[in-house]
């Protein structure tokens, strides 16, 4: 009985089972199943292989293209900056290798320094000044040249744009004659409104700041003139139509349309100059009034120079450039916070 049940469970000893031995044409069919799907692989490995080469390639490519602009900028910008950070903690001169190690007595002592608190504030008043006046001036006459028909627009552009193209030491030079007081162009001028010879010391302790407002103003609005005009000029004509329509005037429409439409170029340009006029009021100082007289028209980085390469007093004088890489810093991160706005599209 064991046996029939055994032989009816297994099947007969001669007969093959049919799904322990496949016949030939189940067997063809699941190989060519499986060709059939090992064959797409085989061809979308060498594509993503392809794309990957192409991949690392241009990133090989970029990194070449940038890498001489950044060994550049590391080698001019950044290891100075450090190497200033780090001689601001030791007393030594300029042209020795003894230094002593004095933390941060230089900078203890910058505070109790007259005459540096003296040149902070004259550069304080500058940046302040200068900036207020040529951005004032440089957005009127953009609007009246951009908006009004003058004649010779382009004639007047170059000329407002001349001063920028000439450098630092020939303006200097131009109104250290303007200002002299016996025969300079301004005292003889107003010698002919009052009728009688004029001697105004324009480089006296009183004047001197103002003598370098004008000079700094004069340089520098072309630039900056011409720079808005290609922002207005982007500006679409309809918009101003619809402002005139709705009875807007010229005045009106220069707050309310002009200045918002452009005021991401302002912005900019804004951050730009006034770290620049750091660095230009050092070449206008140098150039015209030497800081003098009696330090009157000192500013920060000529008294930084002063004591770092002619008293002897490197290290101090590092302090004193550590200052005003802290104060251009914030000073710019402080402009953009507040003059940040939402970005009109048209």
């Amino acid at each position: 009985m064991t046996d029939d049940i055994h032989a009816a469970t297994s099947g007969s000893p001669d007969e093959p089972a049919s799904h322990h031995d496949p016949s030939p044409a189940r067997a063809a069919v699941t190989e060519q199943a499986t060709s059939s799907s090992v064959a797409p692989t085989s061809n979308v490995a060498p594509h993503r292989t392809r794309k990957s080469h192409g991949h690392a390639r241009r990133r090989w490519f970029v990194s070449l293209c940038v890498a001489p602009a950044t060994i550049l900028f590391l080698i001019v910008l950044v290891y100075p900056t450090i190497k200033v950070f780090w001689m601001s903690f030791f007393q030594r001169t300029a042209y020795s290798d003894t230094q002593t190690f004095v933390g941060l007595s230089n900078f203890q002592k910058l505070f109790h320094d007259p005459n540096f608190v003296r040149s902070f504030q004259n550069t304080i008043l500058l940046l302040v000044v200068v900036t207020i006046v040529t951005f004032a001036f440089a957005l009127v006459f953009a609007a009246i040249l951009s908006r009004e028909k003058v004649k010779g627009d382009s004639f007047f552009r170059v000329i407002f744009y001349i001063p920028n193209i000439l450098s630092i030491v020939v303006v200097s030079a131009i109104f250290s004659a303007i200002y002299k007081p016996e025969n300079g162009l301004l005292n003889t001028i107003l010698s002919l409104f009052k009728g009688e010879p004029v001697q105004i010391m324009w480089k006296s302790e009183r004047l001197v700041i103002l003598a370098l407002i004008i000079a700094m103003v004069w340089q520098a609005i072309g630039y900056y003139m011409v720079m808005y005009m290609a922002s207005i000029s982007s500006v679409p004509e309809s918009i101003y139509e619809s402002a005139s329509l709705d009875g807007a005037s010229n005045f009106k429409q220069f707050f309310t349309i002009t200045i918002p439409m452009i005021w991401t170029n302002i912005r900019t340009t804004l951050t730009f100059f006034i770290i620049s006029t750091i660095n230009m009021a050092f070449l206008f100082v140098t150039a015209m009034t030497g800081g003098g007289p009696n330090g009157a028209s000192e500013v920060v980085l000529t008294y930084m120079y002063t004591q770092a390469y002619t008293n002897a007093s490197y290290g101090y004088g590092m302090a004193i450039g550590v200052m005003v890489f802290l104060f251009s810093f914030i000073l710019a991160a402080l402009v953009n916070k507040v003059t940040e706005r939402d970005v009109l599209e048209f």
